[in-house]
This record gives C-alpha cells, structure tokens and sequence, in this order.
C-alpha cells in the first residue's frame, strides 16, 4: 500500500532527528548540527514525493503481478473456474435483477419537482368492509383546501375510465380528473399548449382536455395541430388544450386529463386523492395535527352513519404511489439476498477445497520468501477476480431478470413499472456486489491458505489433513441448508395458498363463460328508459350468437373488482346489525343459471319483473340466515337506505340464492340482487356460457358494435381468466420466491456434494485402510451418509427457527394458511433432508469402492 502522508512525514523527521543527534555527539552545536543535518538529507518536500511516487509504484506493481498470477492460476483449472463463476453470475444477477425494480419503485424519486416535499393528507372512514386508498372526502377537501397552512398549495385529483370515440374505433381509456393546480403542485407542465385554469373547472365552461405524449402520438400521429380540435370523450366534444411530457401519466397510467367537477348536491360525495406541499419550517406532525382540526365534523355530519370512525394520516406521496407493493419487493429483495449468501457460502466451500490443494505451491513461496500477508492478499485478488467475472456474467443475467419479472408480473400491480430498467445506478450495484462478494467467500481460503507451514507441507508432500478446514466446509454448508430450508418454506406456504385458492367452492360455476363490461356513457343513456333498451338489445343479440346456450347480464359480475354495497331497512321486528351492509348487484332473467348459482328456495326473476311491477328482490343465504334466522326469508320485505321508507318503496323477497365470492377477498359476501327491469345503470356486465368447443368473444364485440359502435367493451374475458387475475399477485410471489427457493436448493445440494466429495477424497486412505481391516461397504456408506445427515438435520433446525421468525412478512399474502404452518414446514424439512441424502449419496457409493491398494497409494 501507498505510504500515507502522515507516515512519510514522521519518518523524514525521525531521520533528521537521528543525524541531529549524531553530530552533537561529535561536539557540534545544535544550531550547527540542525543545518548540516538538512544539507545532507537535501530537499525534504523532494524526498516525500519521491517516496509517495515509489510508494505507488510498488503498489501498482504488486497488484499487476498479483493480477497476472491470479489469472494464470484460474485459467488452469477450467472447470473450477467456470462453476464458481457460473454460481455467483446467477446469485449476483438475480439480485441485481430485484435490485433493478426496487431502485425503480422504493428508491428512486417520484419525476417531480422536489419530491420529498409532497405529501398526501387521508380522513377516510376505518370501519368499512372495503379498503379506501388515502383521500379526503369532497366536502372535507374544500375546507381543508381554504384552511390549511400546513400544507401549502393543494391540490385534488381523482382516476376513472373514459371512452375515446374519435378519432378510430372507440376505445377505453384510463383519465386523470384534476383540480387546476394539480400540475403546478407537481412542478410538471405540457410541452404543447397549456394546462387548466380555474375558469376550467366551473360548470357550463367549455370542456377541455389534455393528451398524454403516449397518447398523442399513437392516437393521433404526434399532430401539433390537435391543439384547438375537439376530439369526443364518453359522447362529449372536448377541446385538446395541451400535451403533456414522455413519461408522464400520473395518477396510475392517465392517457388524458381533464378538469376536476365536485358534485354539488349536499347530499352526493366522493373521496379525492389531496397532494400538498409541505414547506421546510413545518413538519408532518405539524400537518396531521391541522389535518385532524380541520377535517373532524363538528357537529358530526349527518350523513355519517352511527359508530362511524375515521382515521387521519399525512404521508409521502411516494408512500401513497407505491402502496401495498413495497413490502412484496422488499420480501424478493431478503429471498434473492439468501441466494446471494448460498453462493457464496458454495464458492468460499470451493476455494477452501482448492487453498487445500495448492498447500505445496503456497509452502514452497513461503519457504523463497514470500510473506504471508503476500500470500493472503493473492488468494483474496483471485477470490475478487472471480466475483467480478461472475458480476460481469451477472449483469447479462439481470437484464434477461428483469425482463422475466416483468413478463409475469401482474398487469398494473407494479407502481412506476415504465420507470424500471438496467440503468447506472443498477450497474455500480452490480460492481459493489461483486467486490464485497469477493472479499466476503474470498476471507477464510486467503487466511487459511497462507497459514500453510512449508515444514510440513514439504515434507508430508502432497498429503492433505483435516480439520479446522473441515470444520469450516461443515459450518459452510449448514448455513447452506439452513438458508434454502427459509426460502423453500416461503415458496411452500405460497403454493399451498395458490392450492387452496383454486380448490376454494366460489359457489359459482362459471368455467367457459365469457363475460363483457360494458359502461353507457351518460350523455347518449341519460335516463333509465334508454339503459335498459341498449341491455335488453345487446342481450338478444348475444342470445343468438352461434353457440351461445345461456346468455345473461349483472351490473357486477364475481371477480370484477368493482361493485355497489350500502344498507338495508327491514320490515318487522328484525333490525339489521349496526354498520351491516350488503352487495348489490343488478341481474337479468336467467343470470344464476348462467353461472350455476343455486337457487335454494323461491323463484328467479323473470320478464314480469319490470317497471311498474311491484318491487322484488332475491337474497343471498347468508342474508337470510342474518335477518330471519328461524323464518323463511321468501315472501318477508326489505328496503334500501338508512330511514323508514315508504310503502311504495317495499321490495319483497321472492328467492334465496346460495353464498358466492364476489370479489378478491375470497370471501362470500351478503348479497341483495335486484332485477334490472326496475333498476337502471349505465354499468353492465353480459356473461356468456358458450356450447363445449365454442369461441364466441369476437362475436360478442361485434354483437356489441352492432347495438351501438361507440361504446366499446371495457373488459372481454372468461371468468377463469377474472379469477386468475383477482389471484395474480400472490401467485406472482409465489413463483418468484418458488424459482429463488429451487435455485437456494440446487446451490445447497452442489455444495453438500461438493464438501462429501472432497472429504471423501481427503479420508481415502482411511477408508480403504477400514475396507481392508474388514470393515463391510455398507458400514462406510451409513459413515457417509450419517455425515451428511448430521449437517442436514444441524441446518433444518437452524433453518426452521429462522422461517418461523421471518414466514410472517408473507401473512397478508397467504389464503388459509398461517406462516408457522406445521405441515408445510415438516414438509419442506423432509424434502430438503432427502435432496442432501441424495447429494451424499453418490460420494458414499465411490466411498465404499475404495481398494486396500489405492488407499496404500494415495498421497
């Protein structure tokens, strides 16, 4: 190493010291030695650079020597070389590759301006049966607008779908309702024309939109004369006033903007997303506290129901954008780290095993000369140079990584996925992984192998012992074990959980049937009379459709995400709980015999049922089990809302139908059907069971454009497809942390096998010398095999204690299945404890083939 300053400096000194001393010993003055003394060592500024320059050199030249050695001894042993370098290409691009989409999402900045000054105010209610994203109700965000001082510009914004019509086909598109500051709060602004005003958002203004750069160049060919041209967005002309940059398409992939309308009913609300600035002399304490002031209702709103509770929270808005998704990343971050230790844990294994072999070469430098600290430092280099050549291997690795991710991701449940690619960042990751991995397996071979004594090396010749070496490759491949047996745990629960998911009685049997959303946009469908004649259109167009059996059609179908719940007002004695609330979809005649949901009592709607008519409804079980636990629910009465309504307002109970699981909770809901004569919407979903063979979802939409061309289908799947998506993030985990608990496995099973192996080598002479004395070949296989199961039981025991503390990080992603799941976690003991018998078995099989004379042989 380079000589520091400091050091260069005292050592000068002390020389002239020492010939001060000198040459006042031989009667000079001290005034007369000092001169002399710092004439004859000459220009001291010279000597120390002179010094730091040889310093460097040496350093340089040793570390080039140490280099070309280093990579004349791997280039002799090829196989040796390729495996370790295969390993840690594999474990360093696997992390790189989660290191890629974590540095996107958790660590690099929201593109805005100042970012860490945004944050989002929530007052949203806790005690409802479905989760809000952190928003402030409109009435609420008004207030808080007007009054807050915490949290300075303020801004609302709220995501919904709209349909496109020109120019092209329709289409659905996702848009972005905006206040007018929303894009000063962000710092962002178009690069075409200009963002809202307030004069925008005032009803009877003209309507206004702007375009994503996305959209503007797909939609409409990058035309910088769309600006002032009306394009129609769900049946109305509005003007485009703007493009925004590449890039940007917040909130959650926005293709448009426009203008943010309150409702201006009081008794009509809706929940706004609200981002705000908090300035430097304030803190987030400071603006919850403001928040709660300011947003509790006093009086309490009368629109509240009875035991309602809210809570209030301020946070980042990076926190709001990436939601629920940090803790799954964070999760494959932990899992591909195991892998990481596994490998090197393997290669530190394989470079203990090669330290052994090179005892001669290292004994006869020792014995021309060489230091030990010289000899450590080589074997460290190699052990570095291989993990920058697996880091270089890796980096390929990682873009093919991230690539795969993303292909199986789920669609949307990634926040920021456009912003996740290989970049610089991901790179210097890549290279300090490397080196740290290096130095990390590289330690104990480099200290091991230049504690070699030459006496002994020299003189038992190429005779290897055992050990502390020994001892070391058993701690190695324990923690080995111990590592995979965590992450096989983790990907066990996660299977066991997609197996009860897709064994789970949904009370429906909708396999094959084809379901299509569609949305009526309110200006072309403004009344009831004109909804219901597009659906019951629409529903005999399907109905002939060649292959078509059963045809029917639900405001919300099971599995669509989305749905309509509220309250109940029961005739008679039976009050429903506090806070009871119950699904209400709308269906047609016909629908639960399309998808198989039992009827178990009364009767289905049918075409009598409609406008006019009195009104009907047909409940769930489990609402008829809540509300008349002793009585037959057909014939009882209900109505919708919280007050006693009039008798026109009665609807009576004419079926019960069994429980079905409605949404991705996987829980069977209450549920209240209405039938769609009497109940109008602009939200419809047509559910088709085609014959066995059938395809029918091109006709479909072309049934649809038939009824109507500019309206388009939000969404055209089967059910089973619905069903996987409701699923697809835990089945996401599930195969990401499969695929790194089969790689921890595999790395465990090479390095269980490769520590017999050798030890088997290293004790040839011993166990050709029991052979010969008359020991059986099956008392030295069961010598072998009890080995490794000791290291395998020692592992799994390690490993159990540290899956039951860290399986619990997968509780919110498990169905059924809790995270100390006894079977699972015996299950995968015993898979892991086979795979290490099987990894020491084929060592133990050559064990027991050892002859007397190759035991006498052997050096």
């Amino acid at each position: 190493m380079t000589p520091p300053d400091d050091e260069i400096r005292e050592e000068i000194e002390a020389h002239l010291r020492l010939a001060i001393t000198e040459k006042m010993a031989r009667g000079a003055s001290r005034e007369d030695a000092e001169r002399a003394a710092r004439q004859e060592f000459g220009n001291v500024t010279h000597v120390a650079e002179v010094t730091r320059e040889a310093g460097y050199s040496l350093w340089l030249e040793r570390l080039s020597q140490d280099l070309r050695y280093g990579w004349r001894a791997l280039r002799r042993t090829p196989a040796f070389t390729t495996v370790a370098v295969a390993t840690l290409a594999l474990a360093i691009g696997a992390n790189s590759a989660v290191f890629t989409v974590v540095n996107s999402v958790l660590l690099a900045p929201l593109p805005f301006r100042d970012p860490g000054s945004l944050y989002v105010a929530s007052f949203i209610p806790t005690n409802i049966p479905f989760e809000l994203p952190p928003s402030l109700d409109d009435k609420v965000y008004v207030d808080y607008r007007r009054r807050a001082t915490r949290l300075t510009t303020i801004t609302g914004y709220q995501q919904q779908d709209v349909t496109l019509s020109n120019p092209g086909e329709a289409t659905r598109l996702p848009c972005g309702l905006i206040a007018a500051t929303f894009f000063d709060v962000l710092g962002v602004q178009p690069v075409l024309g200009r963002g809202f005003t307030a004069d925008d958002e005032h009803p009877g203004s003209q309507a206004v939109v702007i375009l994503s750069d996305h959209l503007w160049r797909t939609r409409f060919g990058a035309d910088r004369g769309i600006l002032g041209k009306a394009i129609t967005i769900d049946g109305v002309p509005q003007v485009v006033v703007g493009v925004m940059p590449p890039g940007f398409d917040f909130p959650d992939a926005s293709e448009l903007w426009s203008p943010l309308s309150l409702p201006t009913s009081p008794n009509i609300s809706t929940f706004l997303s609200v981002v705000g600035r908090l300035p430097a002399d304030a803190t987030p304490a400071q603006a919850l506290a403001e928040l709660e002031a300011i947003a509790q209702p006093k009086p309490p709103d009368p629109r509240a129901r009875r035991g309602d509770r809210f809570a209030a929270r301020v946070i980042p808005l990076k926190d709001a954008v990436i939601g629920s998704g940090r803790t799954p990343l964070l999760v494959f971050a932990g899992a591909v780290g195991f892998v990481l230790l596994i490998a090197c844990a393997n290669v530190a294994n394989l470079l203990l095993i090669r330290s052994a072999t090179r005892r001669h070469e290292m004994a006869v430098r020792v014995a021309l000369g060489a230091s030990r600290s010289r000899l450590a430092r080589q074997l460290l280099t190699e052990s570095v140079m291989l993990a920058l050549m697996g880091g270089a291997a890796g980096s390929f690795v990682a873009i093919g990584g991230v690539r795969a991710l993303l292909a199986i991701a789920p669609l949307d449940r990634i926040p920021r996925v456009d912003e996740v690619h290989v970049n610089g960042w991901v790179l210097a990751f890549t290279l300090a992984v490397s080196v740290v991995t290096g130095i990390l397996f590289g330690l104990a071979p480099a200290r091991s192998g230049a504690r070699h004594e030459p006496q002994e090396a020299l003189g038992q010749g190429a005779r290897l012992v055992s050990g502390p070496h020994q001892r070391l490759r058993s701690v190695l491949v324990t923690g080995e074990i111990a590592l995979a047996l965590i992450l096989l745990t983790g990907a066990g629960l996660m299977i066991k959980s997609f197996v009860r998911m897709r064994m789970l009685d949904t009370g429906y049997n909708a396999s094959g049937v084809v379901a299509m959303s569609v949305e009526l946009p309110s200006t072309a469908y403004p009344d009831s009379t004109r909804q219901r004649a597009f659906h019951a259109q629409l529903l005999d167009r399907l109905a002939h459709i060649p292959g078509a059996s059963e045809v029917a059609a639900a405001s919300f179908r099971p599995m669509s995400q989305v749905g309509v719940m509220g309250s109940l007002v029961v005739d008679g004695p039976v009050k429903p709980p506090d806070q009871y609330s119950v699904d209400k979809p709308v269906v047609s005649t016909g629908y639960f015999t399309t998808m198989g949901i039992r009827i178990l009592a009364g009767r289905d709607f049918t075409p009598a049922d409609r406008a006019g008519a009195p009104g009907v409804v047909i409940v769930s079980e489990a609402v008829a089990h809540q509300l008349w636990p002793s009585e037959d629910a057909v014939g009882k009465r209900v109505a919708e809302g919280t007050g006693r309504p009039g008798p026109v307002k009665w609807l009576t109970v004419i079926g019960v139908v069994s429980d079905i699981v409605q949404d991705g909770s996987l829980d069977r809901h209450s549920t209240v059907y209405f039938p769609y004569l009497q109940t109008a919407t602009r939200w419809m979903t047509f559910v088709v069971r085609p014959a066995s063979g059938v395809k029918v979802a091109s006709a479909m939409r072309a049934a649809l454009r038939e009824v109507d061309p500019a309206v388009p289908a939000q969404s055209l799947e089967t059910m089973d497809q619905s069903m996987m998506e409701n699923i697809a993030e835990p089945v996401f985990q599930m195969r990401v942390l499969a695929t790194f608990a089969l790689l921890a496995l595999l790395l465990a099973v090479i390095g269980t096998y490769g520590v017999l192996a050798y030890d088997i080598t290293e004790r040839t002479r011993e166990i050709g010398l029991r052979l010969a004395l008359g020991a059986t070949p099956g008392t030295v296989l069961r010598m072998v095999l009890g080995r490794t199961a000791v290291l395998a039981l020692l592992g799994a025991g390690i490993g159990m204690a540290g899956a039951l503390a860290l399986t619990r990080l997968l509780s919110k992603s498990l169905f059924e299945v809790r995270p100390n799941d006894p079977s699972t976690l015996i299950g995968v003991s015993v898979v892991l404890f086979l795979a290490a018998l099987a990894a020491g078995y084929l060592p133990a099989r050559r064990a027991t083939r050892i002859s007397a004379m190759t035991a006498l042989l052997h050096d």
